[in-house]
């Protein structure tokens, strides 16, 4: 196991080096880089985006990254890109099961699968959703995407993410996020790997404005890691870089390991975040409010106030509003929201919703707590009461998440999950 070592701070810039003088000093790109080193920018923005938005790391590298046969396309498997036109959206409510984990050696390539997706990739608009699922660990195999930057949500087994950049150990009740295009494996650190990955093909993941709530609160810029500069200098082998490039996977074999970066100076890297330090704000007196409270990260669109996706969680917490309804009420909505459970049991649900699975509630489709908790939530003793042992978190997106065909049609599709509020009665007395 390495010693890991990591930076604090969300979209700082940094500066490591793997080996002392490995970093040139007041340049970026010296005549020869030092210790025989390439020189290669990594931009993740365009060039003349403003300064606060400007996203770009100077890596120095063992060889640069060009150095690799032609890529061929290879099988997409179970993962889909846009249109996501396989099927008909329909607006009904729909919930997954969690999707069963391999029975033989799978990485986390091939155990790729798409649950649903918007937008339009090359206009830099939308998501795909996938599931991943693991059974063994990448070795001399490596992924990137070019399409979008990757929001890893862990609900079963650690990993440990070898990027260009770094490494990231991620365990359940953590994030990962790994920008556009930078490359890395999936090493598994215990037998099995499951969970959500929320793939962003707009604009990069930024902590929401805070606005009236002032400097502090939700998820803090200091809680998140970024990793040290590490190196893997191996040649004595054949290494596949599989690539997601306009929704297709593509495939290319290098003679040398891509994370060979023995230094590395910018803001554009991979990072982590432990759920558990987001900072709840919450009423104090009365009604429930909005999800929004619990974004932990944005990734914001051309119209303002608009998400191209937000990422939300719904942590342990105290509730104590009163005389209020304390379960989320039933709603309605303009956005589309795709959750998943890391663990415990979500609030609004009594029993279907369970960690590893997934619902669907799609724009202006009814949705809300389910009649057992209905009931309960309307005669419960409005005492506070602390929330614990759960973890549901929410892909809130502007656009309609469109099922693929498999999540339409995989036995993990609970069709009977309308039931769970056709027996909430009438009350009404005139």
């Amino acid at each position: 196991m390495p010693n890991l070592k990591y930076f604090s701070g969300f979209g700082n810039e940094f500066a490591t080096e793997a080996h002392s003088g490995a970093l040139p000093v007041g340049q970026n790109a010296p005549q020869k880089a030092p210790l025989g080193l390439y020189t290669e920018q990594l931009s993740g923005s365009p060039f003349t985006a403003p300064r606060h938005l400007n996203r770009r790391t100077w890596t120095y590298r063992i060889r640069p990254s060009v150095m690799h046969k032609p890529y061929e396309r290879i099988a997409n498997g179970m993962v889909r890109s846009t249109p996501f036109n396989e099927v008909e959206t329909t607006p009904s409510q729909l919930r997954w099961d969690p999707l069963p984990l391999p029975t033989t050696p799978v990485d986390f390539v091939d155990g790729l699968t798409t649950l649903a997706g918007n937008g339009d990739l090359t206009m830099h608009s939308g998501v795909a959703i996938h599931i991943y699922a693991a059974t063994k660990s990448m070795t001399d195999r490596f992924f990137y995407s070019a399409d979008g930057e990757l929001l890893f949500v862990p609900q079963l087994g650690r990993i440990m993410l070898h990027t260009e950049l770094g490494i990231l150990e991620v365990t359940p009740g953590e994030i990962a996020l790994i920008p556009r295009g930078i490359k890395f494996r999936v090493e598994l650190l215990d037998p099995q790997a499951r969970g959500y990955l929320l793939e962003n093909y707009g604009q990069t993941f930024r902590l929401p404005e805070l606005g009236p709530i002032g400097a502090n609160g939700l998820a803090n810029s200091r809680d998140f890691h970024t990793p040290h500069a590490a190196y893997d200098d191996r040649d004595n082998a054949t290494f596949q870089v599989v690539a997601k490039f306009q929704g297709n996977l593509w495939a290319s074999d290098f003679d040398h390991s891509p994370l060979d970066v023995v230094a590395w100076h910018g803001n554009y890297a991979p990072c982590k975040y432990d759920l558990a330090r987001f900072n709840c704000i919450n009423s104090v007196s009365f009604d429930h409010p909005d999800p929004s409270i619990y974004t932990v990260l944005t990734s914001p669109s051309e119209l303002p106030g608009t998400a191209n996706v937000d990422f939300a969680i719904f942590p342990p917490r105290w509730i104590v509003a009163e005389h209020t309804f304390r379960p989320p009420w039933f709603h309605r909505n303009f956005m589309n929201e795709f959750m998943g459970l890391v663990t415990g049991e979500y609030d609004a649900k009594a029993e279907g919703f369970v960690p590893g699975g997934a619902s669907l509630h799609n724009c202006m489709s009814g949705h809300g707590p389910d009649a057992e908790t209905f009931d309960r939530a309307s005669k419960a003793d409005l005492k506070p009461v602390k929330l614990e042992g759960t973890l549901a978190f929410m892909f809130e997106t502007r656009f309609v998440c469109r099922p693929t065909k498999f999540a339409m049609d995989t036995a993990a599709r609970q069709h009977e999950y309308y039931t769970c509020w056709q027996t909430l009665k009438k009350n009404f007395k005139p």
